[in-house]
């Protein structure tokens, strides 16, 4: 199996995510997890599942407790709330200091240090017998060891891009190739892997992290598959800003699998060139779909500006062939929906394994992060999806030199939507996928038996 990457992506993630990975090579001590959790502002990719893991080590019977401001608490305490109610030992703490002008759509790079001092007294005055601590908290470290605090490092991605980070930086030599198209070899990996979770979606790669690069780690999800009420799904994260209701009637009167569900997740900005390509690529597709346009490059979140087409919106409303929503979804409940066919995705690690467990196939485009190694694994080593062509890697804020076309979305939309040999092969894949995962976090299961081993593990330290 060839993979192919270019290192035009690489430059900067890889450089990046290792001055991470390295800085935490001496805490693999702390790989135990939970009583106290600790929370990222901004960024929902990492504040939604941490929520989530709280909630799914508390139905284990640990006592999770959620640290982070007022004003980020009061987005999620809905379904802690309904937990609570349900006999679950799960709270929320709200540290003293606020952080202004953060949501869950602000960018992972924002400075949380002011949380430093706040978080120091909590942990003298509530001693946890562990902490889990996000990646982008890199303050957090020094004042957790002083006082002697097992903690775990959140880094919200699959073990398949772990693997390629690390076996890049002891194998290849990035410097020596002699452009940023020039694929080169990944040596060591269980697939041929050339650059131009829960243990079933990966198992080669999990126990490749365990058994050679001797990481700990439990697998212990997919937790979003801890929200099972329909009031769970449209809450997660922010208030919607469409109404849910009027989505679902209109799913309901689709054809099962007939419709595409379109989002970037909650951080990219695209260019007003590159909506309009991609508002061409879907009418011309002719297939049906919901797209929910976030944030503008250069602008604020599309709200009541149109950078789409002249009439695109009119036209698609009058037809019933596509809705256009700005700002949040409830994507889970989206994506579930017997209506919904496939998911074109940034390919973050919680879309993926959101579309994963909804058994959707997915049109892969990546932009920024570790999301071009998550593209791989969808769709050359799992099989249950295609590129769009997306090649360039940037910051979830920057301009990109190269726009993906309009041919490039309508050709990528039929090869999933239109029925076909092998877009019915890449469903009946992702089909099996789901299931896997729904049986690996019940009793019995995989995840779910990865969350007792770590309970377990932590009583001893107490």
């Amino acid at each position: 199996m060839g993979i192919k990457f270019n290192f035009n992506f690489l430059e900067q993630y890889v450089i990046k995510a290792l001055l991470f990975f390295e800085s935490k090579q001496n805490l693999e001590r702390f790989y135990v997890l939970m009583k106290t959790l600790i929370k990222k502002e901004g960024g929902g990719g990492h504040q939604i599942p941490m929520i989530d893991t709280a909630r799914v080590f508390a139905a284990h019977g640990a006592t999770s407790t959620i640290l982070t401001t007022p004003s980020i608490a009061l987005q999620f305490q809905k379904p802690i709330i309904r937990d609570q109610q349900s006999g679950l030992p799960i709270t929320i703490h709200t540290l003293s200091t606020d952080i202004t002008d953060t949501d869950m759509s602000a960018g992972p790079m924002i400075d949380t240090s002011v949380l430093l001092e706040p978080l120091r007294l909590f942990l003298l005055q509530n001693r946890p017998d562990c902490i889990v601590v996000d990646m982008f908290h890199r303050w957090a470290g020094d004042v957790i060891d002083e006082l002697e605090i097992p903690r775990i490092v959140f880094t919200g991605n699959g073990c398949f891009p772990r693997c390629v980070v690390e076996n890049i930086r002891k194998h290849v030599v990035l410097q020596n190739l002699s452009s940023d198209s020039e694929p080169f070899l990944v040596p060591d990996l269980p697939d041929r892997i050339e650059l131009t979770s829960f243990y079933d979606l990966e198992p080669a790669y999990a126990d490749y992290m365990r058994n050679v690069l001797g990481k700990r780690a439990w697998l212990v999800g997919p937790v979003s598959l801890c929200n099972r009420s329909v009031a769970d799904k449209t809450e997660r994260g922010k208030q919607p800003t469409m109404d849910e209701q009027n989505c679902l009637n209109w799913l309901n009167s689709k054809k099962p699998n007939s419709v595409l569900y379109v989002s970037f997740g909650s951080v990219a900005h695209l260019s007003q060139e590159q909506l309009k390509e991609i508002a061409y690529g879907l009418e011309a597709s002719e297939q049906p779909f919901i797209w929910v346009v976030g944030k503008v490059l250069n602008g604020e979140t599309c709200g009541e500006k149109n950078w789409l087409p002249d009439g695109f919106e009119q036209r698609m409303k009058e037809t019933e062939k596509g809705l256009v929503f700005r700002g949040w979804a409830p994507q889970l409940l989206i994506l579930e929906h017997g209506a919904v066919g496939g998911f074109v995705t940034h390919c973050g690690w919680n879309s993926t394994l959101e579309g994963v467990c909804a058994g959707v196939p997915m049109i892969t485009w990546p932009l920024s992060a570790e999301q071009f190694s998550n593209e791989k694994l969808i769709t050359d080593v799992l099989g249950i999806g295609v590129q769009v062509g997306s090649r360039e890697w940037a910051s979830w804020d920057a301009e990109r030199k190269e726009l993906v076309g309009r041919e490039k979305v309508e050709l990528a939309v039929k090869k999933v939507m239109v029925e076909s040999e092998e877009a019915e092969e890449m469903r009946r894949r992702v089909k099996v996928i789901a299931g896997n995962a729904r049986r690996a976090v019940e009793e019995g299961g995989t995840s779910y038996g990865d969350i007792d081993d770590l309970i377990q593990e932590l009583k001893p330290r107490r």
